[in-house]
């Protein structure tokens, strides 16, 4: 029980932290930033026990990006697209399934949560939102093979109904 909990909380903290965009003043969104005094996982979630993440390997994917013209629409799943969170789209892989995406050109790496369908251009696996694009240096270019890994949580699966 007590790893689900923590499982739970490393949920928590990917969707508070990993999600997160700024509105300034004048209610314009802004790209996420990394600061360089970012608190680690440890640091956050003191009884974080690593193990309880397994990160399963998929291949590399061909990525592109999609914003401007479907922020505010509503999603495959229903809900609203923001630009400017860490989502993606895929053409089959389940809602809700995070996966940490890895630019092996500039060694940056994040974590994604799967919202949407697609892309539907034909030779690309995987859609991402503008502000995933941005922190992975994939805007100027647009299209880039990327290496994807599932990251799948002991003892949630079992209790979370597919």
């Amino acid at each position: 029980m007590r790893s689900i909990v923590k499982a739970l909380l490393f949920l928590v903290f990917i969707a508070l932290v990993g999600f997160t965009f700024v509105i300034n003043d004048d209610d314009t969104p802004t790209l996420p930033t990394t600061d360089a005094n970012e608190i680690s996982l440890e640091t956050k979630l003191p009884n974080f026990d690593p193990s309880l993440v397994d990160y399963v390997d998929l291949g590399t994917m061909k990525a592109s990006w999609y914003g401007p013209g479907f922020h505010g629409r509503k999603t495959a799943n229903g809900e609203k697209f923001d630009q400017m969170s860490y989502t993606a789209a895929h053409k089959s892989l389940r809602f809700g399934t995070l996966l940490r995406i890895t630019n092996p050109k500039n060694g940056k790496s994040i974590v994604v949560r799967i919202n949407d369908r697609g892309p539907y251009i034909e030779g690309r696996d995987l859609d991402l939102s503008k502000a995933a694009a941005h922190e992975l240096g994939l805007m100027r270019k647009g299209v880039a093979r990327l290496k994807v890994e599932e990251l799948k949580i002991n003892g949630l699966d079992e209790m979370v109904a597919n």
